[in-house]
């Protein structure tokens, strides 16, 4: 019998049948019991193996070189936007000559994840800076807002950390654009006559409608105070009340966040005053809605939050000269000038670079541990709040939902 591509079974299997329905018994027949033959389809992947293993010895081009290179490069960007590390991206280009080509291509490198270029600050050197550039050469924003916070507080190079964040913020990416808010806010990389709360206003507006969290309670506290606009109260808190509300449904919205969402809501606001999760096995949560018993986990630090935050605690948790770090375990930014950071007007004891991470750290912990004290003295033994800067209100409850 024969195919279509002119290939014939094996003899043997047809005599063999045709011999055991006649009620014969050859040698033929016995010798294909003990050593049966292929059958054809494991017959035809035989050949098309010793086929390709030919076509290697006589060096002639493989499969992989006859694909073309645009979809290469297509499954190159699924794979650098969904790695889980580095090393998931990396192991591809040392594959070899072609996929280290094209692995580097700039639509590859600006649809990368940022787990993708996800350095740790302890192992941070001059090639990792090199790596993570060529993302941020290539547009990624994400690469670029990385690479903009990292130069601007870490290396304290202020000028090209500012500009690659602006980069970022051109392309409308909101952590960029309240970073550099906060900048405006504080007068930070400058002295104090450097401060711009108008331009600070501006761009947490902005950052704000495109749905950044920070920045809506940002706006929402300038506001209430009055601070860079006009104050409004009314539009203060239905800001604030909005943020709210966008970082419950950002929790919501993660299945896999292991957290049951019917153990988030308890009608009862004092049955947990720790603020630790209802089943006491959880971790802390950051309850925004606490006025309505809902207690939620806290919100997850950016990557470059996380690696400032490494960068610093390497170097005894100070950026250096007696300049202080922001007290919300989630920011990671430090000082570039004394005393440019608001402190607790309260105790003294914590600073923040802005309201919002006053308002999250006043919830997530400062709560329980902020007591009033008649005088406190800072570390250049001067007393009394910072005169540069004027104190945060340690009491600030404008964070919870009110009726």
């Amino acid at each position: 019998m024969r195919t279509r591509r002119g290939l014939s079974y094996p003899r043997g299997a047809a005599v063999n049948a045709c011999d055991t329905a006649a009620g014969k018994r050859t040698a033929t027949t016995s010798y294909k019991r003990e050593r049966p033959d292929f059958a054809a389809g494991d017959y035809l992947v035989c050949r098309k193996k010793n086929r390709l293993i030919s076509t290697q010895k006589t060096g002639e081009t493989d499969l992989f070189d006859s694909l073309p290179d645009d979809l290469v490069i297509s499954i190159l960007c699924k794979l650098s936007s969904s790695a889980s590390c580095p090393s998931d991206f990396i192991n591809v280009l040392l594959t070899c000559k072609r996929l280290n080509g094209l692995g580097l291509h700039s639509l590859v490198l600006s649809k990368a994840s940022p787990k993708t270029f996800a350095v740790k600050a302890k192992n941070w050197s001059d090639s990792a800076h090199r790596f993570l550039k060529l993302f941020a050469d290539a547009g990624n924003v994400e690469a670029c807002y990385t690479l903009g916070m990292i130069r601007f507080y870490c290396l304290q190079n202020r000028g090209s950390g500012a500009s690659l964040m602006a980069k970022a913020a051109i392309s409308s990416y909101a952590p960029a654009l309240y970073s550099l808010a906060v900048i405006q806010f504080n007068g930070s990389g400058g002295s104090k006559s450097d401060k711009d709360l108008r331009a600070g206003v501006a761009l947490c507006a902005r950052a704000a409608f495109l749905g950044h969290i920070d920045a809506l309670r940002e706006l929402g506290h300038c506001l209430q105070d009055g601070y860079g606009v006009r104050q409004n109260v009314t539009e203060g808190r239905r800001f604030l009340v909005q943020a709210n509300a966008r970082e419950l449904a950002a929790v919501l919205s993660k299945h896999n966040s292991g957290f049951p969402t019917r153990t988030w809501f308890s009608w009862n606001p004092h049955a947990h005053p720790n603020h630790r999760h209802p089943t006491g096995n959880g971790p802390s949560g950051c309850p925004l809605l606490s006025d309505f018993g809902c207690n939620v986990p806290a919100p997850e630090s950016h990557p470059a939050s996380r690696f400032m935050t490494e960068w610093f605690a390497i170097r005894g948790g100070s950026s250096g000269s007696g300049l202080r770090l922001c007290s919300h375990t989630g920011c990671g930014r430090s000082e570039t000038r004394k005393h440019e950071f608001r402190r607790c007007s309260v105790c003294g004891a914590v600073n923040y670079c802005s309201r919002a991470c006053q308002a999250l750290d006043w919830k997530l912990r400062h709560k329980e541990g902020c007591a009033p004290v008649e005088r406190w003295v800072d570390e250049d033994g001067e007393g009394g709040a910072d005169g540069d800067d004027g104190g945060v209100d340690g009491d600030d409850d404008d964070v919870m939902i009110e009726s």
